[in-house]
């Protein structure tokens, strides 16, 4: 009996313990003052945020691209200094929070919540992913001229990369030209789903093209920083995606003719496009399932309420199985990713972004495909309101099919995990499992 009251002693302390993770929704135990700023973007989302969410979606449908609301939202935020909370390498001149990735997991979830939240913190793609690539690579001159604005919210930037003529998830098939022409290059292309690159607030647009074509293959590309209104850069439209189309996060096709941009420009080394862009996409990738998770907590918690208020045939929804099992595989699903997720932050916050390139992968797979089918049990059970635009859920289920493409489609990451993880296994015992050898 002693030897149980000493395990009940323990116990407690372990069990309360996981209830503090549980309750957080967190795997892995975060320092005081990253929950500490996580409570109060959670007190500023719920006040303030939430409650301006049909104001907002009110002004969107009235073709603000920058709805009057989010704009005041965002001077409160600023002024409260939750800003920038997604940049880690902020220096003490710069604003904002240096939260680590892992430290950053709780609050992007609780911005992911409303599709616009995360401008309202200046933690919006994509501008805090072109952020972080000035940070490693800008000169001196750049930093002064793009970033610091992009830092204060004083302007919005755009990354072009994807080509409609090529399949741009290989570097190598890009065909948007960046030639020498003394102290200028000249940009000719064409781009879409260039984020933002056509919003009426994007001063700067980061555009990928091919310097120096006889290269070996990863070294072909480079970055060039170029104006948004510089003369031969056209907006072509604002592409409906799922018969959507957004006027306040954009999704741009354009075309650069003789664009002349210095050659002070130049982001980083040139031919160096290829590892920039990897370093800028490991962040995004990660940011990008982090408001997927909690854009899935908001319909989870949708699924509840509506199984709990709707009857069919004398009974209430949730005392069907079918109802059961979709909330219940949900949360096994959703809390396996988060445990992923908060997983490939540590790795990237201690090993950086190339050690954990395939626990990225794997996230930006098992996130977007648990995302999609989350969505998809929303919409079975809210019915025929499940495909209007009365739930989110409709438009969720469109942006998690998305999200299976951009940033990587689903087969590149998958080729990508198999081959790390041939690498990274040790085959040499593999005979002694095996009957007969």
């Amino acid at each position: 009996m002693a030897g149980a009251n000493v395990d009940v002693d323990v116990g407690v302390d372990v069990v309360n313990a996981a209830a503090v993770l549980i309750e957080e929704g967190c795997m892995f135990e975060l320092p005081e003052k990253a929950r500490a700023i996580q409570a109060e973007v959670e007190q500023f989302f719920t006040e303030h945020v939430l409650p301006a969410n049909s104001q907002w979606q009110k002004e969107a449908s009235d073709g603000f691209a920058r709805p009057p609301v989010e704009m005041a939202l965002r001077d409160r935020a600023k002024a409260l200094g939750l800003w920038n909370m997604a940049l880690p390498r902020l220096t003490e001149d710069e604003p904002g929070m240096r939260l680590s990735n892992l430290e950053f997991t709780g609050v992007a979830e609780v911005l992911g919540r409303l599709e616009w939240a995360s401008r309202v913190f200046n933690c919006h793609a994509p501008d805090v992913p072109n952020m972080e690539l000035l940070q490693l690579f800008a000169t001196e001159k750049q930093r002064e001229q793009w970033l610091k604005p992009l830092l204060e919210g004083e302007m919005g930037s755009a990354f072009a990369m994807t080509e409609p003529d090529v399949a741009s998830s290989d570097p190598a098939n890009l065909e948007t030209c960046i030639e020498r022409d003394g102290e200028y290059f000249i940009l000719n292309g064409r781009k879409w789903f260039a984020s933002n690159a056509g919003h009426e607030h994007c001063e700067l647009i980061i555009a990928v093209g091919v310097t120096d074509p006889e290269a070996p293959k990863s070294q072909r590309q480079s970055l060039l920083l170029v104006p948004r209104h510089a003369p031969g850069v056209d907006i072509i439209r604002n592409l409906p995606v799922f018969d959507h189309t957004s006027v306040t996060n954009m999704h741009t096709e354009l075309t650069f003719t003789d664009v002349r941009i210095p050659v002070d420009q130049l982001l980083g080394e040139r031919g160096a496009g290829f590892s920039i862009g990897q370093a800028r996409l490991g962040p995004a990738r990660l940011h990008h399932c982090m408001r997927a998770i909690g854009e899935c907590e908001v319909l989870i918690s949708l699924m509840v309420e509506r199984s709990q208020a709707r009857s069919t045939f004398g009974k209430r929804i949730d005392e069907y199985g079918a109802t059961q099992a979709a909330i219940s595989l949900s949360r096994i699903e959703l809390d396996q990713c988060r445990l992923l997720v908060q997983r490939a932050a540590h790795l990237l916050d201690t090993v950086g972004n190339k050690v954990a390139r395939k626990q990225i992968s794997m996230i930006k797979v098992a996130v977007a495909r648990v995302y999609q089918d989350i969505a998809d049990r929303a919409v079975q059970i809210y019915g025929a309101k499940g495909v209007t635009s009365d739930t989110p859920a409709a438009r969720a289920f469109n942006r998690a099919r998305a999200f299976r493409i951009y940033d990587g489609p689903d087969e590149v990451h998958l080729q990508t995990i198999a081959r790390l993880e041939a690498a990274d296994q040790d085959l040499s015992h593999v005979a002694y499992y095996l009957s007969g050898e």
